[in-house]
C-alpha cells in the first residue's frame, strides 16, 4: 500500500497555521479539530510541523506565554516528508527512526496530506482482518472459487 493511499482514505484535508500566529491559535486549532498537529504554512510552502510535543517540550517546558509566542520559536522546522508513492513499511521505518508521530506528504507540487501513526494502524487493522476473513473462509470452504 502507498502513502498516497492512506491520504486517499482518510482524506486530504490537511490543518494549517502561519509562522506568526500564535501557540494559543494553534492550540486551539488542534483541540477544535481534535487533532496531534498543525503543518506550519508560508502560502503553499511548508515550513514547519507543530505538535503537541512541540507544545510540551518547547513552550510550557520553558513557560511560554502561549498568547503572545509565535509559532515560529517553537515549532519543528526541517519537517520530514514522505512521497506519495512511498509505501506503508517505508513511512513505519522513518516515523520510527526518527521518533516522529506525523508525516506530511508531499511531492514537487506541494503538500498533499499529512498521516499519523494512528492512521497507518487503523489501515494496517482493517488489512489484517480482511486476510483474517479470507483465510477462514478459505478453510471452511467457502472461498469463491
Amino acid at each position: 500500500m502507498k502513502l498516497m493511499d492512506i491520504i486517499r482514505e482518510k482524506g486530504e484535508e490537511v490543518y494549517s497555521i502561519s509562522a506568526d500566529a500564535s501557540i494559543k491559535d494553534a492550540v486551539d486549532l488542534m483541540v477544535e479539530k481534535n487533532i496531534g498537529a498543525v503543518m506550519v504554512m508560508e502560502g503553499k510552502r511548508v515550513i514547519g510541523i507543530f505538535t503537541e510535543r512541540d507544545l510540551l517540550k518547547r513552550a510550557c517546558a520553558n513557560c511560554l506565554k502561549l498568547s503572545e509566542t509565535p509559532v515560529r520559536e517553537v515549532m519543528t522546522a526541517g519537517v520530514i516528508c514522505g512521497a506519495p508513492d512511498d509505501d506503508i513499511q517505508y513511512a513505519i521505518n522513518v516515523m520510527t527512526q526518527h521518533r516522529i508521530r506525523h508525516l506530511p506528504i508531499c511531492d514537487e507540487t506541494g503538500l498533499k496530506g499529512l498521516i499519523s501513526i494512528g492512521d497507518i494502524i487503523k489501515v494496517m487493522y482493517k488489512n489484517v482482518e480482511i486476510e483474517n476473513k479470507m483465510l477462514k473462509n478459505y478453510i471452511s470452504d467457502q472461498y469463491p472459487g
